[in-house]
C-alpha cells in the first residue's frame, strides 16, 4: 500500500493531473486557507459555523469543498455570511 506522499507523488507524474493541481493550487488554495484559518482561528467547527450562518453543517463543508474543486464559485453574498459567522468582514480585492 502507498503512503499519502507516495500517491500524490505517482499521481503528479501525470502531466493533466499534474497541470490541474498547479491551476488549483494557484487560484483556489489561497482562499481556501484563509477561509480555513479563519474558521481555526476562530475555533468552530462546521456545524457551529452553520449555526451562525443559519444553514446546515453540509452546506458549510459543501462551501469549502466547492473551493478545492473549483467546480462552484461561492457567492459573495454566501462568503460574506461565512465571514460574519467568524466574527470576520469579507474584504475582496483585484491585485
Amino acid at each position: 500500500m502507498l503512503t499519502y506522499d507516495e500517491m500524490k507523488a505517482k499521481m503528479l507524474d501525470n502531466p493533466a493531473i499534474r497541470a490541474e493541481y498547479e491551476r488549483i493550487e494557484r487560484e483556489q488554495m489561497p482562499m481556501l486557507d484563509a477561509i480555513l484559518s479563519a474558521r481555526k482561528e476562530a475555533g468552530l467547527t462546521q456545524a457551529q459555523v452553520a449555526e451562525r450562518m443559519g444553514t446546515k453543517a453540509t452546506a458549510v463543508a459543501r462551501l469549502e469543498a466547492a473551493l478545492v474543486s473549483g467546480k462552484h464559485s461561492p457567492s459573495i453574498a454566501t462568503l460574506r455570511k461565512y465571514a460574519n459567522a467568524l466574527g470576520k468582514q469579507l474584504d475582496v480585492r483585484f491585485l
